[in-house]
């Protein structure tokens, strides 16, 4: 199971990144807080301090075309924001 699916890059996260020192990832839905941070940790070698995490639910979405009516849903994920020790820092950019 990879635990890590991609981390979020946003205006709100990166300012958390610099502010908070908290990033974003979006990350299996059957990972547990022990896993995500021993897979963090691992990957980026650094220290994490606190795990949050949420589930995000699907939501139904539908639109007019000339068809007719089209409905779907959203897919249904988890995020986690990943809080480091102090002096730690992620760099997504490095490898560009």
């Amino acid at each position: 199971m990879e635990i890590l699916i991609k981390p979020i890059v946003t205006e709100k996260y990166t300012e958390q990144a610099e502010s908070l020192n908290s990033y974003a990832f979006v990350v299996d839905k059957r990972a547990n807080k022990i896993q995500i941070k021993q897979a963090v940790e691992e990957l980026y070698g650094v220290a994490v301090a606190r795990v949050n995490t949420m589930v995000y639910g699907g939501k139904k979405k539908s639109r007019n075309t000339k068809a007719g009516v089209i409905t779907g849903n959203t897919n249904s994920y988890k995020k986690a924001i990943i809080t480091l020790a102090d002096g730690e820092v992620i760099d997504f950019y490095s490898n560009i």
